[in-house]
């Protein structure tokens, strides 16, 4: 299973919590677009012939893009790559770029899944956030998608946000729940270093939410969901049955997949590759028929610290077998202390030979991870 992830650097207007890369310049989009499609040629051979099960595009903003632009890279992709006829193809959008012709447009093109960028149903919140929709908007839409014929879309939420009240965010849970998307993705808010609200913090102008209202809307969210039919298959993510994201199920699971566009990582379980995060590099770069890009090889200690730290976000949990036989890394030997510890506060169970959180545990994925880790 390998997949194509497209990386669309353009936004309307930077939201004030966002770190990934992007400009609300476009006076390159033509060329950007265009390089994004020799890049898919120059890198054919990254995944040595594996057929694309999904097709993912991301940002930044692709609903930016026009159906021509959109063309152009399916085409692309298709002419160079077999693709799976059922492939996943999913589409990052804004509400606001979802009018009934844009999804007609979105549908005759063939992208089957759309993942909308709510975060909240709240308007004092979105406008903290620097959001450019209201809350109408983002109902709309989903409603919008529907109507036209799109059955897997994803919306996504933040929460842990200051000034967000545990009763507003249920109420922001019971709306999204009203929606009846096919999954919810939803992140407790990050503070970066280069953005609006990392600035904030630094100049004291804002004080995150403390870790034990972070928790109590995580398990609120877990409780909630659950209850309305939908399943945590990794932290921040839910779905109906049969409606968890493949795309991102495969990173999880370790597969391979090819990153186009400034920014975006490739992976073909040897390697990792990183594209250079500037818009005018890379089409320079793309024009003189090279990839901007640094390569890693990856040594045994990265292979065992990426799949403890995938596996446990998940629900399946970490496959100790596979540490085992694929690493020669045993796990329950290497830390039998630290995990007894664990299962005596109720933060993992091993069933099966699968070493899982619990709900608790989930609580403190990250920490609980980068401790099991093999240092070299």
């Amino acid at each position: 299973m390998a997949g194509i992830y497209l990386h669309v650097p353009f936004c309307k207007q930077a939201c004030h919590y966002c770190d990934f890369h992007f400009s609300t310049n476009t006076e390159i989009r033509k060329d950007l677009v265009h390089a994004m499609g020799e890049e898919i040629s120059l890198q054919r051979n990254y995944l040595q012939g594996e057929p694309l099960q999904t097709v993912y595009f991301g940002g930044g903003t692709p609903s930016l893009l026009d159906k021509k632009e959109l063309e152009f890279l399916l085409k692309t992709i298709y002419r160079i790559h077999k693709v799976s006829a059922a492939a996943e193809i999913t589409l990052e959008t804004n509400p606001d770029d979802l009018s009934h012709s844009k999804l007609v447009d979105l549908r005759s093109l063939g992208i089957n899944r759309l993942s909308i960028g709510i975060q909240s149903f709240d308007d004092e919140i979105l406008r903290y956030l620097n959001r450019i929709h209201f809350a109408a908007t983002a109902i709309r839409s989903v409603e919008l998608a529907l109507e036209t014929g799109f059955d897997n879309i994803s919306i996504d939420l933040i929460y842990a946000i200051p000034g967000l009240t545990t009763e507003a965010w249920k109420r922001n849970i019971a709306r999204a729940i009203q929606l009846q998307p096919q999954h919810i993705s939803a992140y407790t808010l990050t503070i970066e270093e280069k953005t609006a609200f990392g600035k904030w913090f630094a100049q004291g102008k804002l004080i995150p939410v403390d870790e034990t209202l972070a928790a109590e809307q995580l398990e609120l969210l877990m409780s909630e969901l659950s209850s309305a039919g939908y399943r945590q298959y990794e932290i921040s993510n839910f779905a109906r049955p049969g409606y968890e994201s493949r795309h991102n199920s495969s990173y999880w699971k370790g597969a391979k997949y090819l990153g186009i566009g400034p920014s975006a990582h490739s992976y073909n379980q040897t390697t990792r590759q990183y594209n250079a995060s500037n818009n005018h590099l890379y089409v320079r770069s793309i024009k003189e028929g090279k990839i901007p890009a640094e390569k890693e090889v990856l040594k045994k200690g990265d292979h065992i610290n990426d799949y403890i730290l995938t596996t446990l976000r998940t629900d399946i949990g970490c496959n100790l077998s596979v540490l085992k036989r694929d690493f020669d890394y045993d796990l329950l030997s290497l830390h039998s202390g630290y995990l007894h510890e664990l299962q005596n506060h109720n933060l993992i169970s091993v069933e099966d030979d699968h070493l899982k959180l619990t709900e608790a545990g989930r609580l403190l994925a990250d920490k609980i991870s980068s401790d099991l880790f093999l240092i070299e």
